[in-house]
């Protein structure tokens, strides 16, 4: 194989962290995204386990990928249950994905204690399972659950097991440290002697519990790795899993591992923001490579030296992972990310503009304010149009009023919303009612400016984020709403900031709408 294998396993086993729960909407856009990472394999879920997965996989059977294989996960047959009778498999058949990872018990503890079987009936599962699959998908996986701590244990089943894999057909073994309890000395050590008994491409799969993760899938692609599998941000349950925004700049920066490409790097951080907000996870500033502070300078001889070469203080150049040096004292950076995200919606700006520097001031101003534009593309656009003088204004903005009334204890409470908008001078008056006070008022939204712009017809919510951002302010915190919306062809991501959760969410709303109809504008057909 030409280049090394990224796995990415965030929607399934980082989904399993405490705190963490995608809609299939998020895991969609997360797969997405992934996908334009370059990502090789991206495993959607668990079909066996909830509808969720199940739902998600439909949905991504219509989707296209360009990069990424989704893949299926799951366990070997039950023990003294007929292969083609498990309920899992015949769950993984289901999905029709061409790809399928299956795990595997191969600690004889495991074995004895966990499934309650014996050791030859576990060889049996595991051969017959990747076996029959192997009929029916293009490219089954085996990850070898507890490897290292089963060769540790009892070496020569260890092997057994990975051996079954392989004769039964399996494309790829992956090498687990389940419990994350192995140290990277031993992890190189098992790796190369496992590498000098089976043909078969191997693979790492590491937990965070010792801390060592990271250190210890580098070291298994030193044994021999050809895959390496991991979470965006290292999340995952228990302690987590290997953090692939740290792995992949290590493996392409610093082991010259062609895993993806140059461009595609530079879309890290990106990457890394967007999950962090679609798990309703504040960022993690100080997070390698991709943190806000990564490459940040504060005073003294570290920004004296900094300014006259970035390498005294900086171990890789910041823009190859999408991120940007910043001098605290004077802060510094931001105009070429400005200029990035310009060329990228296609604004044709100059790089001497002024117009740049009212950009990253209004910038400044609204991430003081609270505002994150990660996963609110579409806010950042208008905001950035604004501040050139191209954002089309196509409402005039009077007033809104909320309802929320409960009129008897074990009824649902009933929400009215009522909004005052002006186009072209003509003022519209209308009022929707909504399963909460939200959906009402993006009701009465669509409902007072449907008859002007039909557009509008077509446009959904997908998703609604609300994030608190001062949590020792209770009630009075100010808060933070994420929106998705979209219509037949894309979806975009839009946000709000305020005290009043109601006036956040008509933000984030009302920034919908706009880039909805500022994008029409520029791809309608001209007028005959």
């Amino acid at each position: 194989m030409s280049s090394l294998k990224i796995y990415d396993t965030t929607l399934r086993d980082g989904s399993q962290a405490e705190g963490i729960s995608f809609t299939v909407e998020d895991k969609i856009r997360i797969a997405q995204k992934l996908d334009e990472l370059g990502v090789h394999y991206v495993e959607g879920g668990w079909p066996g386990s909830n509808p969720r997965d199940i739902d998600f996989f439909t949905k991504a059977s219509r989707a296209n990928f360009s990069n990424t294989k989704i893949t299926a996960f799951g366990s070997t047959r039950y023990p003294d249950k007929k292969v083609e009778e498990d309920i899992i498999i015949r769950a993984l058949l289901k999905t029709e994905t061409d790809v399928v990872t299956l795990f595997g018990k191969t600690w004889d503890l495991h074995v004895e204690e966990a499934l309650s079987t014996s050791l030859d009936e576990n060889l049996r599962m595991i051969f017959e399972s990747i076996n029959y699959l192997k009929k029916h998908r293009s490219e089954v996986l085996f990850d070898a659950e507890h490897f290292f701590d089963g060769f540790k244990n009892n070496p020569d089943y260890a092997i057994k097991t990975i051996k079954e894999a392989e004769s039964a057909g399996a494309d790829w073994v992956v090498l687990c440290d389940t419990n994350g309890g192995s140290l990277p000395d031993e992890v190189y050590s098992i790796f190369s002697e496992v590498k000098k008994l089976v043909k078969t491409p191997l693979g790492i799969h590491a937990h965070n519990d010792s801390e060592v993760a990271v250190a210890n899938s580098l070291r298994a692609v030193e044994a021999g790795a050809q895959q390496v599998q991991g979470t965006v941000n290292g999340i995952g349950e228990r302690c987590g899993n290997a953090n692939l925004i740290s792995i992949i700049p290590n493996l392409k920066i610093k082991m010259g591992q062609n895993c993806i490409s140059d461009e595609q790097l530079e879309t890290l951080k990106d990457v890394s923001a967007f999950v962090d907000e679609l798990a309703n996870k504040a960022h993690w500033n100080q997070q390698p490579f991709v943190g806000k502070s990564a490459f940040a300078h504060k005073g003294g001889v570290h920004v004296s030296a900094v300014r006259k070469n970035s390498r005294t203080y900086e171990h890789i150049k910041p823009e190859a992972v999408g991120n940007n040096q910043r001098i605290l004292i004077s802060d510094l950076s931001g105009k070429s990310n400005v200029l990035h995200k310009a060329k990228e919606y296609g604004i044709d700006v100059d790089a001497g503009d002024p117009k740049i520097q009212k950009i990253l001031e209004t910038l400044k101003e609204s991430e003081n304010l609270g505002f994150q534009y990660e996963g609110a593309e579409a806010s950042f656009e208008l905001m950035m149009r604004d501040a050139l003088g191209e954002k089309e204004v196509f409402f005039e903005f009077i007033g809104f009023r909320v309802i929320v009334e409960k009129r008897q204890e074990d009824e649902e409470p009933i929400s009215e919303a009522t909004v005052k908008l002006k186009v072209d001078g003509v003022q519209e008056v209308c009022a929707a009612e909504g399963t909460g006070p939200v959906n009402a008022l993006d009701k009465a939204i669509k409902k007072a400016l449907v008859k002007f712009y039909p557009e509008l017809d077509e446009v959904n919510l997908y998703d609604y984020k609300v994030r608190i951002l001062e949590e020792k302010k209770g009630t009075r915190a100010k808060t933070r709403v994420l929106i998705e919306s979209g219509d037949h062809h894309h979806k975009w991501g839009t946000v709000g900031v305020s005290e009043n959760i109601i006036e956040a969410s008509w933000q984030a709303l009302i920034d919908s709408i706009a880039y909805k109809l500022n994008a029409f504008s520029k791809n309608a057909p001209p007028n005959p």
